[in-house]
């Protein structure tokens, strides 16, 4: 098993600050035309770039700043705001009806605009990617902050590189990689893959760029670090912020003996919890598995969960908004929000791995990528996926999934054609898949609805 913890000053804090200083004094005084962090869940990779913004736009260096997402736009001008609230921050914006989030109107230092040269001369201006793309300028900024860098394609960045002189890069490597609509499998392997993450491809063209990682996780709990850290990160290992009993999960009303409660109290005292199904090949839309799903959601607000935590020494009831449900297809999550509704449950988050990205909850329930299925594809094995639904959780994470996934991949090893030139994402979801399996058998519970 791969170091679950990096090395580093005792006191995650310490550890966390002396990265984050290394980053900054690169970003303000490297030669070098880009600089890369690699961020693991919950790392506090927002809180960076919002800092290295700043620090950047007091030094007199206007930026530009490149997120994926309308949504992580405007949530990073809301963040700079907070931080500054004198800071001229443009928001350059699509022609779209409803181009941004209303919340940016009462900001009084964000100018927003649909054109570029509206917003010239202010100290920082964020859009997405998308929108970068049709930005034409004489003079290109002196920085730029990527941002999600690993969820941006190459050929993204290409269509931006023209714009900035030097860049920060930061983002996720163990999420799920690019969406591409079309198949790229006749650049595979070449230098210019354009469905390549922008960082893959930055670095393979230029090796020498200084890389950095934030080394602590202040989302996941010390239950959940060393499992995340050894599956999905064994070469860039981070611990948690907190120490075991830091957080922990109660509930004001005792077990009914049932599946449900029984897994729920499970995953309140160790963090991790498996419902397990009889085994059996089902429809991708299991009702059975869908059902129980929702009866752990419904259960868990029925009995009265509370979490205490550093952010509060007193309980604080786990509503239904700080819970997640975690599916690998969109259908499975219509399945879901179905149930719960016939069970009278409302604002809880329903979504596929891809929307949840970048998400954080208290509690969340995952229907497993691979219950229930007679094969393993590609897709249900893409480690990012089953990284992302095991890492959006604070206090505990409940799986509910048919047994026989294990032996299910042990029958069905990879196939997938050997491309030459494509570098080799290690760990393959087969080794991912296994050690969270392993973990979750010490917290499994059988149950025949």
């Amino acid at each position: 098993m791969p170091p679950t913890a990096p090395a580093g000053p005792a006191d995650p804090a310490v550890a966390a600050g002396l990265a984050t200083e290394a980053i900054l004094r690169d970003t303000l005084h490297s030669p070098h035309r880009g600089i890369v962090v690699d961020s693991p869940p919950g790392a506090g990779k927002s809180t960076l770039v919002v800092r290295a913004a700043l620090e950047l736009a007091a030094a007199g260096r206007p930026l530009m700043v490149v997120a994926q997402t309308n949504a992580q736009v405007d949530d990073l001008v809301v963040r700079l705001a907070e931080k500054n609230a004198e800071l001229p921050v443009g928001r350059l914006h699509s022609n779209d009806a409803d181009p941004y989030d209303k919340a940016l109107d009462a900001l009084p230092s964000v100018r927003k605009s649909a054109k570029a040269a509206d917003l010239a001369g202010l100290d920082v201006v964020v859009s997405t990617a998308a929108k970068w793309a049709h930005v034409r300028v004489t003079e290109p900024w002196r920085h730029a902050i990527v941002d999600e860098a690993y969820q941006m394609r190459s050929d993204a960045l290409l269509a931006v590189a023209g714009l900035f002189e030097r860049a920060l890069f930061v983002g996720d490597p163990g999420q799920l990689d690019p969406f591409s609509v079309v198949g790229a499998d006749q650049w595979a392997g070449l230098s210019y893959d354009p469905s390549a993450s922008a960082v893959s491809t930055l670095l393979a063209h230029n090796p020498e760029l200084p890389q950095h990682r934030l080394p602590v996780s202040w989302r996941l709990p010390a239950s959940a670090a060393p499992l995340v850290s050894g599956a999905f990160y064994p070469y860039t290992p981070f611990r948690s912020g907190t120490g075991p009993g830091d957080r922990r999960l109660a509930f004001g009303v005792a077990s009914d003996g049932s599946g449900p409660d029984r897994v729920l109290d499970e995953a309140a005292e160790s963090g991790w919890g498996l419902l397990e199904l009889p085994a059996r090949h089902t429809p991708r839309t299991d009702p059975e598995a869908v059902r129980a799903v929702a009866q752990v959601v419904r259960r868990l607000l029925d009995r009265g969960a509370a979490a205490t935590s550093e952010r509060s020494p007193d309980p604080v009831p786990v509503t239904a908004d700080r819970i997640a449900v975690g599916t690998a297809h969109r259908d499975q999550a219509a399945a879901v929000r179905a149930a719960l509704a016939g069970l009278g449950v409302s604002g809880v988050a329903v979504d596929t791995a891809n929307r949840l990205q970048g998400r954080e909850f208290d509690v969340t329930v995952v229907l497993h990528p691979l219950s229930g299925r007679p094969d393993a594809t590609a897709f249900h094995l893409e480690t990012g996926r089953l990284c992302v639904l095991a890492s959006r959780h604070r206090h505990a994470c409940v799986v509910v999934c048919r047994a026989g996934v294990a032996e299910l991949l042990d029958e069905h090893p990879s196939t997938e054609p050997v491309q030459l030139g494509v570098t080799v994402k290690f760990p393959d979801g087969w080794e991912a898949n296994h050690a969270v399996l392993a973990e979750l058998a010490e917290h499994r519970v059988s149950w025949r609805p």
